[in-house]
């Protein structure tokens, strides 16, 4: 009997996009076999952090509590220039102006809220929310600006919202590095066997999207629910990059980086363990 992993990742078109190929059948996976949970970024969060996920996409940030029980892999992640969260509100609002105000976040674990921390001037409340309910949380005054992610980032100006702070562009003006938003875990326990398999699987996985455009298309569309199509072209062209089939030296420098700042503000230890499967 093939062995049953669990594969966890987003119905954002970067994710299925990736992994649509896998998911479909278009790889050959044996001797293994998955069963899918698709999932919001911080419901992934916490699966991997209940250990219920074998493979699965996740916030950088909440990495900074899985060290002890997985590894992370170059392929599949969410790392890149000019695609962070952006802080939005209903009126022009200036930055300063943040620093009381109540600010909705998709998740307390989600990198999103770790760069609203890292930079600092919010001291008000924060509201936790699904992603998708904070531009209508905004715009119907229930808060008083919110941090959005995902294809929020291109719709914002249609619910009447301005943008206040860009976090993304941000963390590059103080670190120089790309911003690591998500990447993709797998259980130490599996084996370094097993981690090599699944990081090829997963850039193969994304080339035959690259290279099949129209397969992948109804894949990405029927999780996409209502959004656009020239949208959901939009997210895969931001958040699916040459990191995504790997991180690099550059990428796993930025990942190092942000967990350690994340470990600063935590005042956590981080494990003295290798990140990726293939370190020494």
């Amino acid at each position: 009997m093939n062995p049953l992993l669990h594969l966890g990742y987003s119905p954002c078109p970067n994710d299925t996009f990736i992994f649509f190929a896998l998911a479909e059948g278009r790889i050959d996976l044996s001797p293994y076999s998955l069963r899918l949970f698709i999932a919001d970024v911080e419901a992934l969060n916490r699966h991997a952090a209940d250990g219920s996920l074998d493979i699965t996409k996740v916030s950088t940030h909440a990495i900074l509590g899985l060290l002890d029980d997985y590894w992370l892999l170059a392929a599949g992640g969410a790392i890149g220039r000019g695609c962070g969260p952006l802080v939005v509100a209903r009126t022009g609002m200036s930055v300063t102006e943040l620093q009381h105000a109540s600010i909705a976040i998709p998740g307390r674990m989600t990198t999103a809220h770790l760069l609203l921390r890292l930079e600092g001037t919010h001291r008000g409340p924060r509201v936790e929310m699904s992603f998708d309910h904070i531009m209508p949380a905004v715009a119907q005054g229930e808060v008083d600006a919110g941090v959005i992610i995902h294809e929020s980032r291109f719709t914002y100006p249609l619910w009447g919202l301005k943008l206040v702070l860009d976090l993304g562009a941000w963390w590059e003006e103080e670190t120089g590095f790309p911003l690591p938003l998500g990447g993709i875990v797998i259980k130490r326990n599996l084996g370094t066997g097993a981690a090599r398999f699944w990081e090829d699987r997963i850039r193969q996985s994304l080339l035959y999207a690259r290279n099949h455009p129209d397969e992948a298309f109804p894949y990405i569309r029927s999780h996409a629910q209502e959004m656009d199509a020239r949208v959901m072209q939009q997210h895969i062209d931001m958040f699916v990059n040459d990191f995504s089939l790997d991180m690099g030296t550059e990428g796993r420098e930025a990942v190092r980086f942000l967990l350690e700042a994340a470990a600063r503000t935590h005042k956590f230890q981080l494990p003295m363990k290798p990140f990726f499967w293939n370190e020494t």
